[in-house]
């Protein structure tokens, strides 16, 4: 980031010439797409300078059937019910390589939170170090927000020979190699829940700490605690909750109730956005549900549960496949609403 003013600078100077040059007269090896500039400044997260709220979603489209990989053929239906909900950002766990996709969620008005696994047999992974090829490739396309480094990996210190020290020195060399390659980019990673002294002082090159947060409907608890910790800019990288009750309880019937999801949700939303001092926004998990996490990929199954996620609203107990504001076919859950109304009228004057 120390690079980012004099960027700014040359970015300025390139615009101000471009403009008193015809397009048409520009040779096409020539014309250069600028991005916007997307930075830090205290514990605000800035596009071009202006500070940035996430109203975001966390986007992992797979449809019914035998397959559990993530497609895109839905995108253009999807994008139309993200822009109505206002939704303003995207979070994906693995990069997306079709250039196509990336352009049409520009082109919505969205930007992306790219995340990068540790090892996805050398494609686009920190372990191979092939990360930074997607990074050099995508990192002018006005689409990118952030790049993501792992998804509650200090739950998963088996993955890491048994000691995740080696994950944070893997991620604090990841950010790294992206400061030097993109100045425009902030780095973050998705930690579960609060990270702890070793998380911090390991990872010094990490620029903003999303933070994977299910403490029922009381998110906002962990604002104080981060703030206590730590100068540098969070959001909530995962938060929400499920249209499935396992148990009655507060009033809320046993099975599949919606309107469990919409009232958490409200409170979980309206809490986060009224801790914008603290925290630059969140990407709600999830926006559609997802019927490939437990069993039967042609049935919505309830469990596929989630390892230290207890604290679900309402019934402590998360139904992995009941999880969107939108079901399978992309009809509206009673938490879309909920979700627009917040979306659209946070921070209206």
């Amino acid at each position: 980031m120390k690079n980012l003013l004099f960027l700014t600078v040359v970015l300025a100077a390139f615009v101000s010439c471009k403009n008193e040059t015809k397009k048409e007269d520009v040779p096409v090896s020539e014309v250069v797409e600028i991005s916007d500039i997307v930075s830090v400044s205290g514990r605000q997260l800035m596009v071009n300078d202006e500070s940035y709220l996430i109203k975001g979603i966390c986007y992992h489209p797979v449809p019914k059937g035998k397959s559990t990989k993530r497609d895109f053929g839905t995108l253009t239906q999807d994008l139309e019910l993200m822009v109505e909900a206002g939704i303003n950002t995207i979070r994906v766990y693995s990069p997306i390589e079709d250039q196509s996709v990336l352009d049409e969620i520009n082109e919505a008005g969205l930007k992306v939170i790219i995340g990068f696994g540790y090892k996805q047999g050398g494609k686009n992974d920190i372990f191979s170090g092939s990360f930074i090829d997607y990074v050099n490739k995508f990192k002018n396309h006005n689409a990118i927000l952030m790049w993501e480094l792992g998804n509650e990996y200090n739950y998963h210190p088996e993955w890491f020979d048994g000691d995740v020290k080696n994950w944070y020195k893997a991620m604090n060399d990841a950010a790294a190699v992206i400061h030097v390659n993109d100045p425009s980019h902030p780095v973050a990673t998705a930690h579960g829940d609060l990270p702890k002294e070793l998380a911090l002082s390991m990872s010094p090159n990490i620029d903003v700490w999303g933070m994977n947060v299910y403490r029922s409907v009381r998110p906002e608890t962990i604002f104080k605690e981060w703030k206590d910790v730590s100068t540098k800019p969070m959001y909530l990288a995962e938060t929400g909750a499920d249209s499935y009750m396992q148990i009655a309880k507060d009033g809320y019937e046993e099975g599949i109730n919606e309107l469990a999801q919409a009232d958490a949700t409200d409170i979980i939303l309206k809490a986060t956005f009224n801790g914008q001092d603290i925290c630059s926004g969140v990407t709600l998990f999830q926006f559609t549900d997802g019927w490939w996490k437990a069993g039967n990929n042609e049935v919505q199954d309830t469990g596929g549960t989630a390892p230290n996620s207890t604290g679900v609203p309402f019934d402590g107990s998360p139904n992995e496949e009941f999880w969107g504001i939108v079901d399978i076919d992309r009809n509206k859950k009673k938490v879309f609403d909920v979700v627009k109304d917040i979306y659209t009228n946070v921070n209206k004057e």
